[in-house]
C-alpha cells in the first residue's frame, strides 16, 4: 500500500512544508498573530503535506495505530506525522476546537490587505491508500436520525460515531464495504476542503465554519487545475491548507466524505491591480475557477440565504467582469447557470454557482489591472 511519509517521495513544488507538529494547527486556523512556517515570493509553488483528522480524534481514541489496526491497516502503513500529532502535546478539546488539521501558514512577501491571493492547485498526491467516512454528534443532513444507535444503547446517552474505513482499489476507484462481502465503488476526486488566509482577528478562529477568509469551503471542484482567489485579510496573507479528501459528493451529507491525507502542490500568486482588488472587495466570499467554469460562492448558516448570496455574487461578478446589467444577468443565471449545494455540515452552509467560461468569453471587459 502506498504510504507517502513526510520528507520522502516526490516534491513537485519550489518549496516543501511537511506536516510536522511545529507546522500544523489542530482545530484552530491561523490568525493575525500567527507566525509563518514558511515565507515565499509571489508566483512560487509550495508542496505541503496534509493530515486527515479522521483516526486521531478523541471520540476515535486519539490512537491511530489502534483505530486503523482494528480496521485491518498495519502499523507500517500509518503516516508517522499522524501518529506524532495524536501522541503529542497538542491540546484538542472538541468543545473549543474544530476537528481539522491544517498545515502552515505560508507567508507571501508583499501581500497586503485588499490584495487577492490566487491559489492554483497544481498536483494532489495520495499519501495513503485508505481513509475514513464518518457520521457523528447528531450532525450532517439528518441530525437526530444518524448515526444510528447500536442495539441496547441506553436512552439519553450520546450515540458513538460511525466511522467507516474506505480504501483505494487497484483500479484507482474508492471502495466502501457494504458489510456483507460486497463493496461500493466510486470515482476519486481529490481536493483540499480547507484553503484559506488568516482572518484579521487575534482571537482563536474555529476550523469548521468557512467565511470570507476561505477556510473550510468543502467545494469538491477545487481539485487539480482549479484556482481559488482569496481576499487577503492581513499582511503576508498567511495561507494554510488541510481537510484533505479523496472524494466528496456535493452536500457532504453524512458529515464527512472520503477523508484521507494528500500531498498538495499549489502556486501562490498575488493580484494587486485595481480591478482585482475592486472585484474581491465587492464579493461576499472567495471565488474560483476551473478550466471550464467560474465559481461564485454563497455562505450562510441558513441554506436559503446561502443561495441568495451566491446569486448576488454571481450578479456582481457578471457586472464587474462583463458589464452585464442586473436584470439581464439574473435572466442568464436562471437560463444557464447551475447552483449546487457545496456542503450542509459546516455550521455555515455553502452553495456554489457554476458559470460557463465559453458563454462569457466574448463579453469579458478589457479593463486595466
Amino acid at each position: 500500500m502506498l504510504t507517502l511519509q513526510r520528507g520522502q517521495g516526490p516534491v513537485d513544488g519550489d518549496h516543501y512544508l511537511g506536516a510536522d507538529p511545529a507546522a500544523v494547527h489542530w482545530g484552530l486556523l491561523p490568525n493575525a498573530d500567527s507566525e509563518p512556517s514558511l515565507t515565499v515570493d509571489s508566483g512560487a509553488s509550495v508542496t505541503l503535506d496534509t493530515i486527515s483528522h479522521e483516526g486521531i480524534l478523541g471520540d476515535q481514541g486519539r490512537d491511530p495505530a489502534a483505530f486503523f489496526g482494528a480496521a485491518g491497516i498495519p502499523r507500517r502503513d500509518l503516516l508517522r506525522d499522524t501518529v506524532e500529532l495524536a501522541a503529542g502535546p497538542h491540546p484538542h478539546d472538541p468543545v473549543v476546537h474544530g476537528p481539522h488539521v491544517v498545515t502552515g501558514p505560508v507567508a507571501v512577501r508583499g501581500a497586503r490587505p485588499g490584495d487577492v491571493l490566487e491559489v492554483e492547485v497544481l498536483r494532489l498526491r495520495r499519501r495513503t491508500g485508505y481513509g475514513v467516512v464518518s457520521s457523528r454528534h447528531a450532525r450532517g443532513a439528518l441530525p437526530g436520525e444518524y448515526p444510528l444507535a447500536p442495539p441496547g444503547h441506553p436512552e439519553g446517552v450520546p450515540v458513538p460515531p460511525v466511522s467507516l474505513l474506505a480504501t483505494v482499489g487497484e483500479d484507482g476507484r474508492g471502495r466502501l464495504p457494504v458489510g456483507d462481502g460486497r463493496e461500493l465503488a466510486f470515482p476519486l476526486r481529490p481536493f483540499l476542503g480547507i484553503m484559506g488566509v488568516a482572518p484579521d482577528a487575534c482571537e482563536p478562529v474555529h476550523s469548521v465554519p468557512p467565511g470570507r477568509h476561505g477556510g473550510n469551503l468543502d467545494v469538491r471542484l477545487l481539485g487539480e487545475g482549479a484556482r481559488l482567489r482569496l481576499p487577503v485579510q492581513v499582511p503576508l496573507a498567511l495561507f494554510y491548507a488541510g481537510d484533505p479528501h479523496f472524494a466528496q459528493g456535493d452536500g457532504e451529507v453524512a458529515l464527512t466524505a472520503f477523508e484521507a491525507p494528500l500531498r498538495a502542490t499549489v502556486r501562490l500568486t498575488l493580484h494587486q491591480g485595481a480591478a482585482d482588488r475592486a472585484l474581491a472587495a465587492a464579493l461576499r466570499a472567495p471565488f474560483a475557477e476551473t478550466a471550464d467554469e467560474h465559481l461564485l460562492l454563497g455562505l450562510d448558516e441558513d441554506l436559503n440565504e446561502a443561495v441568495k448570496y451566491a446569486v448576488r455574487d454571481a450578479l456582481t461578478f457578471l457586472d464587474h467582469r462583463c458589464g452585464i446589467p442586473g436584470p439581464v444577468a439574473l435572466a442568464y443565471l436562471s437560463a444557464a447557470a447551475d447552483f449546487h449545494v457545496s456542503q450542509v455540515v459546516d455550521l455555515v452552509k455553502g452553495v456554489h454557482c457554476r458559470l460557463s467560461k465559453a458563454d462569457l468569453a466574448p463579453l469579458l471587459l478589457r479593463r486595466p489591472v
